[in-house]
């Protein structure tokens, strides 16, 4: 006997109880399950049931005005809410800041994460991320308001080091959106952008004996697809509300874009249809689109940074990295606005909880992201500010992991600043400053970052900073500018000045296209640089093409000089990263490898992003009987090189 389970909004809506704890799926404008918010809604404003929710959601969900989550902002209807971002929501945030309810702000990705441990029955997320942030217990735990009492974050010791568990709790309603169901409930996502967080949330609601409510736009009498299609299976789904095409869009801000579903593809390089236009912001993606690294992974954070984006496409450098959006898009273009998530001609789309895991194991070579407020320990502000309750979203998930951070803001907000031929003109307007004294609420740690060693830059359209022990310095400021009058003037506290302080390049203030693309032509001078405390050359071949036996010969030359300057063997860490050797050049590259093995090496490394160059490169030195280990980053290289014992593999 078929069952099913297709029910009108309405009656989904009465389904839900008293003091029940909702969970909702969405990211910013996709994926949200809009006609349920509206039947319940309606329910609560017609009967005043069901009342004392508590409402959580990952990521932002809504559009800054009506939609989204802002259809549960109602006195009565709820009495807690956990929330990863706010800021889509005004109308919770404005009743969070009235004390409505209890309210909660934690970070999206170990929400997603959550869900997950919830379906599993474990105890809740063990993790790193939110340490030395207001997450963390030692400051508000999470906590985004006075009634807020619950302890839902625990500092933990494991092995000698600090950890947060994030505690588990049931769920009693899952609120989540498909495409197409049959009449048993089995879910397809052909039509969406993306897959979100919805089976963890499914299967969290489930095994906590709860239900599971999915808005889709149309039903079928039976799936013509594949198994590995049906995202939810009918045994997790117990009602299926088939929304009007007004209720179903693809984001907030586009009915369907076949882009997004991967069922077209769009030009990728080349000019957008209209150049951004060149104003300050446009200056500031600029220089982060400059710090792009060849064959990088790379998060693009909502905001002034997805201007980043657009500009990698202005100028073609799209194929040049991967971009990434914590939604789990993976390449392609990321959209902006209330599209923020999607992505165009992506390669994958992952469930957000892996994108999230992928993320927290270090995934992400670059990140870019906006700021609210900087202070002189480098820590940054972007959770809550101007009086709003706006919440991290990924942010610390992103910016605690990431290989290196790039945080892009204006000197100063508002203030009257110009881009006029070819030059930056800083007007009298000072506007407020975005460099301030201590930061509001700390989203992201400076001190814990300078601990961790990770890379930290801060971009302005006047000038550049870096994280550095004694906290942050200025390191570049734009042609014609004069530092004190137009720079430390306008912040908050004074960083220290580098020695050699650098122009910013003077091509981020020219109109049209500046060939921004990635240079993988490093002068052969470039290529080498010598340690002597520690006895290690670094040899980068990143992006070297070796088609002929001449090209190994100027290489081979020019290594030959350098290490007979040296006048000991060294140690060697070699990266491999976008390297190609054709088969003609071959033969002469081995044997300028066993050349400089037994002439030049103590023992060596090799460093690589990519294992498709472990492979390549194998073929080539194992004639040699040469061996030699790839490592992810050059710190990975270093310490295989302290472990081993006799000469290796090098290049």
């Amino acid at each position: 006997m078929r069952r099913d389970k297709i029910i009108s909004a309405a009656d989904a809506a009465r389904i839900i109880l008293d003091d029940d704890t909702v969970a909702a799926g969405g990211f910013a404008g996709a994926g949200f399950p809009e006609a349920l918010a509206i039947a319940l809604e309606q329910r609560f404003l017609d009967s005043g049931s069901p009342k004392d929710l508590t409402l959580v959601f990952a990521a932002g969900q809504g559009d800054g005005a009506q939609r989204g989550l802002n259809h549960f902002a109602h006195p009565g209807l709820l009495a807690r809410v956990i929330g990863g971002h706010w800021g889509l929501a005004p109308a919770l945030g404005t009743m969070a800041e009235a004390e409505e309810f209890e309210a909660y702000c934690l970070p999206q990705g170990v929400l997603c994460q959550l869900f997950r441990e919830i379906a599993a029955g474990r105890p809740g997320v063990v993790t790193k991320v939110g340490l030395h942030t207001f997450v963390d217990p030692r400051l508000d735990g999470g906590r985004a308001n006075r009634r807020a009492g619950r302890e839902l974050v625990t500092r933990l010791a494991l092995e000698g080091e600090d950890y947060l568990l994030y505690r588990s709790f049931p769920i009693d309603v899952a609120l989540v959106r498909g495409t197409t169901a049959d009449p048993e409930g089995n879910i397809t996502m052909e039509r969406e952008a993306l897959s979100l967080e919805t089976l963890a949330l499914a299967q969290a609601a489930k095994n906590s004996d709860g239900i599971v409510i999915v808005q889709v736009e149309q039903v079928t009498a039976r799936h013509k697809c594949r198994p590995h299609d049906v995202v939810l299976p009918g045994m997790l789904v117990d009602a299926v509300v088939v929304a009007p095409p007004w209720q179903h869009r693809q984001t907030f801000a586009e009915d369907y874009n076949p882009a997004y579903s991967g069922e077209v593809l769009v030009a990728e390089s080349g000019p957008a249809p209209a150049l951004l236009p060149l104003t300050a912001h446009k200056v500031i993606a600029r220089r982060a689109a400059m710090a792009l690294r060849l064959n990088a992974v790379v998060n693009i954070g909502l905001g002034l940074p997805e201007a980043v984006a657009a500009v990698a496409r202005e100028e073609g450098i799209l194929d040049s990295v991967t971009l990434t959006v914590e939604s789990g898009a993976v390449g392609g273009l990321p959209a902006g606005g209330l599209s923020f998530g999607a992505a165009a001609n992506a390669q994958a789309v992952l469930d957000a909880p892996s994108q999230f895991d992928f993320y927290d194991g270090g995934g992400l070579d670059q990140a870019f992201l906006g700021a609210a407020e900087i202070d002189a320990e480098g820590n940054v502000n972007a959770s809550r500010f101007g009086g709003r309750l706006v919440g991290p979203g990924g942010f610390i998930d992103i910016t605690q992991n990431a290989r290196s951070v790039f945080f892009l803001a204006p000197l100063a907000h508002g203030a009257d600043v110009r881009v006029t031929d070819g030059r930056l003109v800083v007007g009298r307007k000072r506007g407020t400053p975005k460099f301030v004294p201590r930061v509001g609420q700390v989203t992201f740690s400076g001190p814990y970052a300078r601990a961790e060693g990770q890379a930290v830059h801060y971009l302005t359209e006047r000038a550049t900073f870096r994280l550095t022990e004694a906290g942050l310095e200025m390191i570049e400021i734009a042609p014609g500018l004069d530092p004190e009058r137009d720079v430390l003037s306008h912040m908050g506290f004074r960083p220290a000045v580098a020695a050699e302080l650098r122009e910013m390049d003077p091509r981020l203030f020219r109109a049209g296209l500046i060939e921004l693309r990635p240079s993988a032509a490093i002068p052969l001078a470039d290529r080498l640089r010598y340690d002597p405390t520690d006895n290690v050359a670094y040899v980068n071949f990143e992006g070297l093409i070796l088609e002929t036996a001449d090209d190994v010969a100027r290489v081979a030359e020019f290594l030959d000089e350098e290490f007979s300057a040296i006048g000991r063997r060294v140690r060697v860490i070699v990266n491999y990263d976008n390297f190609s050797l054709a088969p003609a050049a071959a033969a002469a590259y081995r044997a300028m490898v066993a050349h400089n093995q037994e002439s030049y090496f103590i023992s060596s490394s090799r460093h690589s992003t990519n294992a498709f160059f472990r492979r390549q490169l194998a073929g080539h030195l194992a004639p040699a009987k040469l061996e030699g280990t790839l490592y992810r980053d050059s710190r990975a290289a270093r310490d295989g090189l302290r472990r081993q014992p006799s000469p290796t593999a090098v290049a």
